[in-house]
């Protein structure tokens, strides 16, 4: 995998960014985010790979197959696509000479899907995980899954009271289910925005990043 890149503003690179697109989009969708969190986070590198996967229609690519159709797809499709995933963050870490507590992931839609599942179950702990318009998969998995590991990163879920492709109550189900898996996790409600993000959700979501990063904002 690999994708539009943002070099650290101030040239060196203390922290790295990953981007998760949204199913039919690629990496091209999130990566200009980057730039606009590039004042708060000078020292962080941004990438947005393409998932791995062509999408049947429209020429996007997609992290797993979505039809809709079976209820237990999304949980196969996470399991699917996540040793990719980690063996492409691995790779990332290493050329960067980081390690997870400098990583951040930030996923929209799908990409939030894979975020929540890949992050949660990273061997050491992260530096956050921002979810935008997303879901938590499998919550009934996760206490389990985090058996043996250290603290959890903290999270933070943005999602649009108007969103209509994954409705509003999947942030409070989500919220809910990390929660009671012991998962810091803050929220974001962006008014009148549908399945997108607004202005709001990207400086809630780039203040927290810089909260985890050990960052002081100025201003």
């Amino acid at each position: 995998m690999d994708g539009p890149r943002l070099a650290p503003k101030s040239g060196n690179t203390r922290q790295l960014v990953v981007f998760l697109h949204g199913y039919g989009a690629d990496g091209n969708d999130l990566i200009e985010i980057g730039r606009q969190w590039q004042a708060w986070l000078p020292d962080a590198a941004f990438v947005s790979p393409h998932a791995p996967d062509r999408a049947p229609m429209g020429g996007g690519r997609q992290w797993f197959p979505l039809t809709m159709r079976d209820p237990a797809e999304r949980w196969r499709g996470v399991e699917y696509a996540r040793p990719a995933l980690d063996s492409f963050l691995d790779e990332e870490l290493t050329k960067s000479g980081l390690d997870d507590t400098k990583l951040a992931l930030v996923g929209f839609s799908q990409g939030t899907m894979m975020a929540l599942h890949v992050g949660l179950r990273r061997k050491h702990r992260l530096a956050g995980i921002l979810g935008y318009s997303g879901i938590l998969v499998g919550p009934e998995h996760l206490k389990a899954a985090r058996a043996g590991l250290g603290a959890p990163p903290p999270v933070l879920l943005v999602h649009g009271d108007e969103d209509q492709v994954i409705p509003v109550d999947a942030l409070f189900m989500s919220a809910q289910n990390l929660a009671a898996s012991d998962v810091p996790v803050q929220w974001h409600m962006s008014l009148r925005m549908g399945h997108s993000i607004d202005n709001g959700g990207l400086t809630h979501g780039g203040l927290f990043l810089a909260q985890n990063f050990g960052v002081k904002v100025q201003g």
